[in-house]
């Protein structure tokens, strides 16, 4: 019972890194522009078929496809703040959240155009022999994805506190009007956000690629990100990355413990449920800043 139970966990940690990725490109852009990103799914999907082409069509090694994936995703990004967002800047919020609404139909139907809704899968990239921990098998991929994560999770951490662009990115997400009065380019910071986006969205999409094959259902992962970034707070990056490992874990507990006696569904839903619970309770998210309105 106790490894079923240290299974589950070990499989949450897994999934769950990968929504720390996701809810991390989601609260940058939403820091840094205010935008709430309806296409962060959606940027898995190509990342993940663009490396899949790269590695199966191309026949590059699996390494080198990862590698120049980034490169294209990150330019990839930066062209779709530059010719689509850039454009509504000063427009309402909602009139900018209609085009992530539909950007993130565009693309999809452009996977679906170029690689049809069929799954594929990536050649045997690890090992299929699992390592024996004690009586548990874990699987290469599973802890390739979460060093993987980890170090991306830890780059990142670096950059934003230790590079000049990442403290410039910390100005504008604080406040845009005192950032531009410092002489920093907040349309390039926007650019750059979304580039950052899709750069950890394609890491997880690749990585889910290798544990469960690619289709294009790949981009519901970019629903299951709004749990996590409530659960964490919109504007808390470290919020993002421990709510991603916590709704993970929930995530499978439930998939492991009450789909049985359900007949399912519950592993799909029970991330809402804590995010309702937590917004009853903390608007605010678990550590997000409390707005506070004077009148």
């Amino acid at each position: 019972m106790m490894d079923f139970f240290l299974q589950l966990v070990i499989t949450g940690i897994v999934i769950g890194s990968i929504y720390s990725l996701l809810a991390l490109g989601f609260t940058l852009i939403y820091k840094a522009t205010g935008v709430v990103n309806f296409a962060q799914g959606e940027l898995l999907l190509v990342g993940a078929y663009i490396c899949l082409q790269f590695t199966v069509g191309y026949k590059v090694p699996f390494i080198f496809s990862f590698l120049l994936t980034l490169v294209f995703m990150f330019f990839f990004g930066f062209l779709i703040e530059k010719i689509f967002l850039r454009k509504m800047i000063g427009e309402p919020i909602i009139s900018i959240i209609m085009l992530t609404i539909g950007l993130s139909s565009v693309l999809k139907s452009v996977v679906q155009l170029f690689w049809g809704t069929s799954t594929r899968t990536f050649p045997q990239i690890f090992p299929e022999e699992p390592i024996a921990v004690m009586d548990l098998q874990i699987s290469y991929v599973y802890l390739a994805s979460i060093v993987a994560v980890a170090v991306f999770l830890l780059l990142f951490t670096v950059f934003f506190k230790k590079t000049r662009v990442g403290v410039a990115m910390r100005a504008v997400a604080s406040d845009q009007q005192a950032a531009l009065s410092m002489g920093i380019n907040v349309k390039r910071i926007f650019a750059l956000s979304w580039a950052i986006a899709a750069i950890v969205s394609t890491v997880g999409g690749v990585f889910l690629g290798n544990i469960n094959g690619i289709n294009t259902s790949l981009s519901h992962f970019g629903l299951m990100v709004f749990p996590v970034v409530i659960l964490g707070g919109l504007d808390s990056i470290g919020g993002a990355i421990i709510a991603g490992l916590i709704i993970g874990v929930l995530e499978n507990l439930a998939g492991g413990y009450i789909d049985p006696l359900i007949g399912g569904g519950a592993k799909e839903v029970f991330p809402f449920v804590v995010m309702i619970l937590v917004m009853m309770i903390r608007p605010y998210g678990l550590f997000g800043t409390a707005d506070v309105e004077k009148v």
